[in-house]
């Protein structure tokens, strides 16, 4: 039986009858509407809703987007993103100047209900052992970015997902940026895996946590550069990368209070912090790395770099008090008159 919220007339922004692409909350619901409208997709295929009966078209119908394709699982087949082409009326014809996509590639998260679930959990654990480049899901996305940016070019396409989804559309995003193509992301409750600093309140004891981490990262990361010399130009290549994806600023929208995301909050106030004490050349160093990263290349074994390590973002919060299942939920991000901070962060 549906719910409430797969209903677009009950649930979705109905407000934007006129979408201004200039306006950042405009850009931002729509993106979120049609991560939802992979939601829909997929429950619709296991509700068999087909037809008059499917729920998920009006989630992007409503602002002009059809369905180019869907991508789908091999393992399980379910439907896990969707690319959506931007087809306007002919009153209304599409001028890139107007800062709207040609095309924008959607990625869901995790669904509790159906058949989907045990897949959708084991592609969390991958992401949580660092391994999503290496499932057959991520294979299927990275190429289908891949096509879509050689055939159409890199500023008329978007990426956007929520929870494993933003895992996925950020890897993407990532790994195009690594050739120079820079795609516009809206990453919206992007998971970070670490110990959940960001929920202690107090204050000094959070900073000097942050701090000794920095610190140890520092360290660990130099005494390696040091100590392994066979290995110096693979870590420059590794440093080369990190800068080299500093020009790459995708959107995080995070929710203090979802323990999934609020980690990007203390990890970029940090980086800030650091330098106004004059501690600026550790955290720069620090934040390229992960302990888990080194560890892994300290043993002998090659580590992918931890998905969450970001030179540059421009990050979101959504300060309206909330329990976790609605901070973390990506209805949120569509909804008029929400209490947002935004903060630019660049990598020097």
């Amino acid at each position: 039986m549906a719910s409430e919220r797969e209903y677009f007339d009950l649930s979705g922004p109905l407000h934007l009858s006129n979408v201004d692409w200039k306006n950042v909350d405009h850009r931002r619901s729509v993106a979120a509407s049609l991560v939802q409208g992979v939601y829909i997709l997929e429950r619709d295929r296991q509700e068999k809703r087909q037809g008059p009966q499917a729920l998920a078209p009006p989630w992007w119908e409503f602002f002009d987007f059809q369905l180019c394709r869907q991508l789908v699982d091999d393992a399980d087949f379910s439907i896990f993103g969707a690319i959506y082409e931007f087809k306007p009326a002919a009153s209304n014809c599409k001028d890139l100047t107007n800062g709207n996509p040609h095309y924008i590639i959607a990625f869901r998260g995790t669904i509790t209900k159906g058949n989907a679930f045990s897949r959708d959990v084991e592609l969390d654990l991958h992401f949580i052992r660092n391994g999503l480049h290496q499932t057959s899901r991520f294979e299927i996305a990275i190429q289908a970015v891949r096509n879509m940016v050689a055939t159409y070019g890199n500023l008329n396409i978007w990426l956007a997902g929520h929870s494993l989804g933003s895992a996925m559309a950020m890897l993407a995003g990532k790994t195009m940026a690594k050739t120079g193509a820079f795609l516009e992301a809206f990453l919206f409750n992007p998971p970070f895996v670490s110990a959940p600093i960001e929920r202690i309140k107090n204050v000094k004891v959070k900073h000097g946590i942050r701090i000794a981490s920095s610190v140890i990262t520092a360290g660990f990361a130099f005494a390696m550069k040091v100590k392994q010399q066979n290995n110096q130009q693979q870590n420059n290549r590794s440093v080369d990368t990190f800068v080299a994806l500093s020009a790459w600023t995708p959107g995080l929208f995070v929710h203090p209070d979802d323990h999934i995301c609020s980690e990007y909050i203390g990890y970029f106030e940090h980086r800030k912090k650091m330098e106004e004490i004059g501690a600026g050349t550790i955290e720069r160093l620090a934040t390229q790395h992960s302990i888990g990263g080194l560890f892994m290349n300290a043993i002998g074994k090659e580590s992918e770099e931890a998905l969450h390590l970001l030179p540059s973002a421009n990050l979101t919060l959504n300060l309206t008090p909330a329990e976790f299942f609605e901070a973390h939920g990506i209805h949120q991000w569509w909804k008029p008159d929400l209490q947002l901070k935004s903060m630019l962060y660049k990598y020097r």
